[in-house]
């Protein structure tokens, strides 16, 4: 197992640390695939949460140019390459999971850092940290789905603003802005987003994927689409031992215990 990535298990959901602290977290390959790999476990383990954050004073600070540097290559780089080989698999994986997956970011979250961020469900941040969209600085397009992600989230004025001018935006106004869920005194960061990710481990994992899911497909789908398709997930949720779990509960009022499990 690669140390670019450190993982602990919580039994019903897993902490991920990206690892290269030296170099703000910047990726490179052996990163971007050990990060995959360790996703990739603690679905396939039956985790019903993924809490994703980074060691050291910073969250990360997007692809380690000196990877990719042209002036140490005979050609130019292929950056098309770098993205559909690890950037895109990354933040589809992230938005196709059937569970939350919290993002504490505890420093700089800049370039394809930033962005693989906001591919997560649930964005905390410290006050002290910045997101920053630094693509325009080395004559490049914003990536890892940034240039989505920013639209959707902020509108085309904001996101035009953002990554046009690189300018760094202060977690605190992110949070404002409705980039991210919450900016939290940077004492608290940590606890409170270990706090919430094991709360989403306890609750309804069928139903919290599927709503994650229809809210994802709302921007694309008509109303009458997302209607239909609100009916699919709550039928499957109905079937679900945590729906019965959950009115049982609600009737003899006492907490549920939610299995995260769908129908047999």
């Amino acid at each position: 197992m690669s140390d670019t990535i450190l993982a602990e298990d919580h039994g019903t959901w897993v902490e991920i640390t990206l690892n290269r602290p030296d170099r703000l977290n910047s990726f490179n390959d052996e990163m971007h695939l050990a990060l995959r790999r360790q996703i990739e476990a603690a679905r396939d383990s039956g985790a019903r949460a993924i809490l994703l954050t980074g060691a050291g004073r910073g969250f990360c600070a997007g692809q380690d140019l000196g990877d990719r540097d042209p002036a140490k290559m005979e050609t130019p780089p292929d950056l098309s390459e770098t993205i559909r080989t690890f950037y895109a698999p990354l933040v589809t994986l992230l938005r196709s999971l059937e569970m939350p997956v919290v993002c504490a970011v505890n420093g700089v979250a800049a370039g394809a850092g930033a962005n693989i961020a906001l591919a997560c469900d649930i964005v905390l941040a410290a006050e002290s940290a910045k997101f920053i969209q630094s693509f325009a600085n080395v004559g490049l397009v914003p990536d890892a789905g940034g240039t989505w992600s920013l639209t959707h989230l902020l509108g085309e004025a904001r996101a035009k603003g953002l990554a046009l001018t690189g300018e760094p935006l202060p977690a605190t106004r992110a949070a404002d802005w409705g980039l991210i869920w919450r900016a939290l005194p940077d004492a608290e960061l940590m606890d409170e987003a270990r706090k919430l990710t094991a709360r989403f481990a306890e609750g309804p994992t069928v139903g919290l994927g599927l709503t994650k899911q229809a809210i994802q497909a709302a921007g694309t789908n008509s109303f009458a689409e997302q209607l239909e398709l609100e009916a699919q997930s709550q039928k499957i949720c109905g079937e679900s031992p945590d729906y019965a779990e959950g009115v049982s509960a609600f009737l003899n009022k006492r907490k549920p215990g939610f299995s995260g499990r769908r129908r047999s």
